[in-house]
C-alpha cells in the first residue's frame, strides 16, 4: 500500500486507487494528480491500495480485497490483512474509490446508499448514473461511512486512467480539497485569452462544476444477482442502464438462452466480468440532485 499525504493536518477526505491489481486506472490517476503537486486548502490522503497485485497485474493475490472488509491483521490472506490496514487508513474520512470494469465505457458511480454526503457530491461528479448497492455490499470497502465508488471506464483502457484523473480532480473540488475555478460576472470562466478560456470550458466539462441541472443524475438499485452457469462461450443482448422488458432475451450461455421474467434495469452486466453472475438486475429509484 502507497500514501500520498497532501496539505497540512489530519485528512478527512481520502482518494483509493487499484484495489484490484487489474485496475490500474485509479493508481495512474493518483500518480499524475500527485506529480502535478496540487495546492490543496484542505489535507487530503490517496492511496495506491493492492500494490502487489498490481504488480502482478492480477485481480488479487489471495482473495477479492474488495469482498474482505473489515479485514484481520492476522489473517493468512494477504489481501484480509491488507483489508485491515486500509480501513484504518480511510476511517474517519470521506472516501473515494476508484475501479473499472469490463461490462460499461462511461464512468458511473455507486453507493451504499444515497445519503446527505453523496447527495452533496454525486452531482458534481462527471457521472450520469448512481447506483445503491442494498444488500450487495458485504465485505466491500463501501461499506465504511461515507464512502463513494466509481467505475472509471473499460479495464486497463486509457480513457478510464484518463476519466479517473478528472473524477479525483471533481471529487476533490466538491469536497473543497481543491478550489473551484473561478468565474466571470458574465457566468463564463474568468481567463486571460481565448486558449485559456477554452482549457477552462474544458476543464469546466470534466469536473461538472456549477449548479448542477435538476434531473441530471439517474440512481438506479441493485435488485438480485443473474447467475451465468458454466459454458464454453457467453453473450449479452442487454445495455447496461437500459431497460430489458419481461420476455426478453438478455444473455446466452452456449445454447442456453436466459428470458427476463419481469421488467428490469441490468447493471454491470457483461459476458465475462464475474466468473459465476452476467451481473445485476436493478430498478431506477429517481434522480439527483
Amino acid at each position: 500500500m502507497r500514501i500520498y499525504e497532501l496539505g497540512d493536518g489530519t485528512p478527512e477526505v481520502s482518494v483509493v486507487g487499484s484495489i484490484h491489481g487489474d485496475e490500474p486506472c485509479g493508481a495512474r490517476a493518483i500518480e499524475r494528480f500527485v506529480a502535478e503537486d496540487p495546492d490543496v486548502e484542505r489535507p487530503v490522503k490517496l492511496i495506491v491500495a493492492n500494490e502487489e497485485a498490481l504488480a502482478a497485474d492480477a485481480r488479487y493475490l489471495d482473495e477479492d480485497l474488495n469482498r474482505a472488509f473489515p479485514g484481520d491483521p492476522n489473517a493468512e490472506s494477504h489481501e484480509r490483512r491488507l483489508a485491515h490496514d486500509l480501513g484504518r487508513e480511510v476511517r474517519g474520512t470521506t472516501a473515494f474509490s476508484l475501479h473499472s470494469t469490463q461490462s460499461y465505457a462511461e464512468p458511473f458511480a455507486i453507493v451504499d446508499a444515497v445519503d446527505a454526503i453523496s447527495r452533496s457530491i454525486l452531482p458534481r461528479l462527471p457521472v450520469d448514473v448512481a447506483v445503491e448497492t442494498n444488500h450487495f455490499a458485504e465485505g466491500r470497502l463501501i461499506e465504511h461511512a461515507h464512502t463513494i465508488e466509481v467505475e472509471a471506464g473499460l479495464q486497463k483502457s486509457a480513457e478510464a486512467a484518463d476519466n479517473a484523473y478528472w473524477l479525483i480532480r471533481a471529487f476533490l473540488t466538491a469536497t473543497n480539497v481543491l478550489p473551484a475555478p473561478a468565474v466571470a460576472s458574465d457566468g463564463g470562466h474568468e481567463s486571460g485569452g481565448p486558449d485559456e478560456e477554452s482549457e477552462s470550458q474544458t476543464e469546466d466539462d470534466r469536473l461538472k462544476l456549477g449548479i448542477p441541472e435538476e434531473g441530471s443524475l439517474d440512481v438506479f438499485r441493485l435488485l438480485e444477482r443473474l447467475p451465468k452457469p458454466p459454458a464454453d462461450q457467453y453473450e449479452v443482448h442487454a445495455t447496461n442502464f437500459e431497460p430489458v422488458a419481461a420476455g426478453e432475451t438478455f444473455a446466452r450461455a452456449d445454447a442456453e438462452q436466459f428470458v427476463a421474467d419481469r421488467d428490469f434495469y441490468p447493471i454491470l452486466l457483461s459476458a465475462y466480468g464475474y466468473a459465476d453472475i452476467f451481473g445485476y438486475a436493478g430498478e431506477k429509484v429517481g434522480t439527483l440532485p
